[in-house]
């Protein structure tokens, strides 16, 4: 009966967080949109509009009991530039380190507040504070595995859409554009996370840094193993003067080699990935429509003997 509870709990709080994120989407549609557009070098007065909301608030709130945190507790002070490298992977670059940690603090609050109300309206049992402490440890942990499943999930998307920024690389470059222009006519046609990093990368080249040092920031920002081939295979040919063509060229043959081998790691860890519902599903549907009436007519016997 307490793991009903407490399972019943858990599901209302996912829920709650649900229907609250629900009412929330159009407005993180738009702001994400807008940080595109700033992208660019343009800021809406929208964004501007939206700080006297109650979302806004809750953010200062959040904001100021992070940097309190962080200023008492060494332990999270420590791992301040893990988290901020984090931040950076899952495309959160306007979410301070401070307001993360906040966040979580105030999530995880939220149990001992359902607690603390239950206890003005009658009494408090076991079944009750541990459900409690379990929605406390959900409040602390799920905003980091979130944070954790976004970041890999969005290194994943670039790692997929190099080869495509490779391969149109070639065709501008072979094509007679220099490989900056061909960088911004990429930067035009690719959507997503990696269009984002290299409009960042081609504004901080605007603003004074080197091509080489924007492209070291990029594979900072995302560090995935396609990206970090192209940054440095660019950076130490740039170095050493070879031709740029030459050099895109060979990227892209060996981004078809990785692509094809990830498909093949894919396809190989099919198997094991099935086993489970496999096991879990499958087999014992089977075993009862098998065995049964195997067993039924044994019992039915053994019954009437």
């Amino acid at each position: 009966m307490a793991l009903m509870l407490i399972f019943g709990l858990s599901l209302i709080f996912a829920s709650g967080v649900l229907v609250l994120r629900s009412f929330t989407l159009a407005r993180t549609e738009r702001r994400r949109a807008l940080d595109q557009i700033a992208v660019y070098g343009f800021r809406s007065t929208a964004v501007a509009e939206e700080s006297a909301d109650l979302r806004a608030t809750l953010g200062d709130l959040a904001t100021a009991t992070g940097e309190k945190a962080l200023a008492r507790f060494d332990g999270l002070r420590a791992s301040e530039r893990r988290l901020r490298a984090l931040l950076n992977s899952a495309g959160m670059y306007g979410t301070s380190v401070a307001s993360f940690v906040g966040s979580r603090i105030l999530a995880a609050l939220l149990g001992p507040a359902l607690l603390f109300l239950l206890s003005l309206t009658g009494g408090l049992d076991l079944r009750l504070l541990l459900g409690g402490a379990l929605m406390t440890v959900m409040g602390w942990y799920l905003p980091y595995v979130r944070l954790q499943r976004r970041a890999r999930f969005r290194l994943e998307q670039v790692d997929r859409e190099v080869p495509e920024l490779v391969d149109l690389l070639v065709t501008t470059v072979e094509g007679g554009v220099g490989f900056a222009a061909g960088l911004q006519l990429a930067s035009r046609s690719i959507e997503g996370p990696l269009g984002q990093e290299l409009r960042l990368a081609l504004r901080e080249q605007s603003l004074g840094l080197t091509p080489e040092e924007a492209l070291r920031n990029l594979s900072l920002r995302v560090d995935s193993p396609a990206t970090r081939a192209f940054t440095q295979a660019l950076v130490q040919g740039e170095s050493l003067g070879v031709s740029i063509g030459m050099i895109l060229r060979d990227l892209a043959t060996d981004m078809r080699k990785r692509r094809r081998q990830a498909a093949e790691e894919r396809a190989q860890k099919t198997p094991t990935k099935i086993l489970f519902p496999l096991i879990a599903l499958i087999l014992p549907a089977m075993f009862i429509v098998t065995l049964g009436p195997v067993l039924m007519e044994a019992m039915s016997f053994l019954a009437s003997s």
